[in-house]
């Protein structure tokens, strides 16, 4: 299972897509930019909100899983900053909004549930998992 660590900073960014490019299964190459945008929502925020101003870091990984009958391409963070369920915690935002309109913040993770076929969330000694899956059949 291939795993990356890199600060959690946004110029990683390029990095974690690099990761994403090279790991993503041969099968599963049409869902490369929703993967690559899924990651980016979740990591800006785990960079800019987990460690409240100090360096962390965040490890990357992904994975092929089968479960309930099908098979799953999963995406997973990890980080060790203050416990946070982005799925629970995070705000709804109301779309029927304008722009300008809306207050900051939730939409990122809004577009992730829309994209993802699952997604989990667990807090276990100290650190933050998320996983996101990505159903192979529909989209490889």
């Amino acid at each position: 299972m291939p795993v990356l660590k890199v600060p959690a900073t946004i110029e990683n960014l390029v990095v974690v897509n690099k990761f994403i490019d090279k790991h993503l299964p041969n099968d599963c190459k049409a869902l490369q930019k929703k993967v690559q945008l899924v990651a980016e929502e979740l990591l800006v925020n785990v960079f800019m909100h987990a460690y409240l101003g100090s360096l962390g870091e965040a490890e990357i990984g992904c994975k092929n899983i089968f479960f309930d009958n099908q098979e799953y391409f999963c995406l997973w963070v990890n980080d060790t900053g203050k416990a946070f369920n982005p799925f629970l915690e995070a705000m709804t935002p109301n779309t029927s909004l304008d722009v300008e309109n809306r207050p900051i913040g939730g939409l990122g993770i809004h577009l992730i549930k829309s994209v993802v076929n699952h997604y989990a969330y667990s807090y276990t000694d100290g650190i933050n998992h998320i996983e996101l899956y990505f159903k192979k059949e529909n989209v490889c």
